[in-house]
């Protein structure tokens, strides 16, 4: 995945920097992430989740944050963020990354979760809309330095 993204979409990459200089230290610091440990400043507990295809490869990644209790995450990058790896798009992988950020909203008992999308990321936007999410606005974001759509999605179980 780190290739893929090194090779058709560097701007993600640095993200995953870490992986690449120390696997073990960067699992270890994904699961204190998860439990709220040694977070950095104006960072919340976040969930990590790895796509894995059944060969192995990694597909993608999908995280949802706790909480937004933060005027970045709560203005600029709610509560879900997935990332799809450049050779794997368009199979599916978005709403599998997405239905398990829900997933782990609803064991958290959040009722809803914020999303936000590059307005000209349309397949982004599609796994949104589909999995019911609904747009509240779109805005000039300074720190993405782009327009944004502004989503909310009601969770509910399958139950």
């Amino acid at each position: 995945m780190l290739d893929d993204f090194d090779r058709r979409d560097p701007h993600n990459t640095e993200f995953y920097a870490p992986a690449r200089d120390d696997f073990g230290k960067y699992v270890q610091s994904l699961l204190d992430e998860e439990k709220g440990m040694n977070l950095r400043d104006g960072w919340v507990p976040c969930t990590h989740r790895w796509l894995v295809t059944p060969n192995g490869t990694v597909a993608g990644v999908s995280r949802l944050r706790h909480r937004i209790d933060t005027p970045f995450l709560l203005e600029e990058a709610g509560h879900v963020g997935y990332d799809i790896a450049p050779s794997q798009r368009g199979n599916g992988y978005g709403h599998i990354a997405l239905r398990v950020a829900l997933d782990e909203a609803i064991r958290l008992g959040l009722s809803k979760v914020l999303l936000y999308t590059s307005e000209d990321n349309m397949a982004s936007r599609k796994v949104i809309e589909r999995a019911g999410g609904v747009l509240e606005a779109v805005s000039y974001s300074e720190f993405w330095k782009e327009r944004v759509c502004k989503y909310w999605l009601y969770v509910r179980s399958e139950g």
